[in-house]
C-alpha cells in the first residue's frame, strides 16, 4: 500500500472509532441546520459556530434521524425533502425558537416551499407552520456531493 492509501485508511479509522464532540447551546449564537432526506430516511444535524482558542468553529449539537412511514413511502422527491425541513423544524423548535439559523439543504424546492402560490395540502400545512419562522430564518443550497 502507498503512503497515501495508509493515510487515508488510519484518518478512516479515527474518524468512525470516535464519536464528534457535541457542543453546548449557546443561544445568543446562530444555528445552522442541516437536513436530508432518501427513500429510507430523515436526518437533519444541529450545528453553530462558536469561539474555542480564538477561532470560530463549526461544531454539532446534535443529530436526529427517522425512518421514513409506510405513507410517505409515496412521496416524490420535493416532498420528501420538504418533509424533512418540517420534521426538523417541528423536533427542534425548542432550540431554535427566535433564534437565527441557516437551513442548508441539497435540494432547492424547499426553498421555494415557502413561495409556493398553489401547494398541494402537505406542503399548505407545512408552510403555514414554517411561517413563524421565516424572520429568523435563511435559506442555503449546498451541492449534494458536498452536502
Amino acid at each position: 500500500m502507498s503512503v497515501n492509501r495508509v493515510k487515508a485508511f488510519e484518518s478512516l479509522r479515527q474518524a468512525l472509532t470516535t464519536a464528534p464532540v457535541l457542543l453546548m447551546l449557546e443561544f445568543k449564537m446562530p444555528f445552522k441546520l442541516y437536513i436530508d432526506a432518501s427513500g429510507d430516511g430523515l436526518g437533519a444535524a444541529l450545528h453553530q459556530v462558536q469561539i474555542m482558542h480564538d477561532k470560530p468553529v463549526e461544531g454539532p449539537i446534535c443529530f436526529i434521524s427517522r425512518k421514513i412511514k409506510t405513507i410517505e413511502d409515496r412521496y416524490g422527491v420535493s416532498l420528501m425533502e420538504c418533509l424533512c425541513f418540517f420534521w426538523a423544524l417541528e423536533k427542534l423548535n425548542c432550540s431554535q425558537e427566535g433564534c437565527a439559523f441557516e437551513l442548508i439543504t441539497d435540494f432547492t424546492a424547499v426553498k421555494s416551499l415557502l413561495n409556493m402560490k398553489t401547494p398541494n395540502r402537505h406542503m399548505l400545512r407545512w408552510q403555514i407552520s414554517i411561517q413563524e419562522h421565516r424572520g429568523n430564518m435563511t435559506i442555503a443550497h449546498k451541492d449534494g456531493n458536498i452536502h
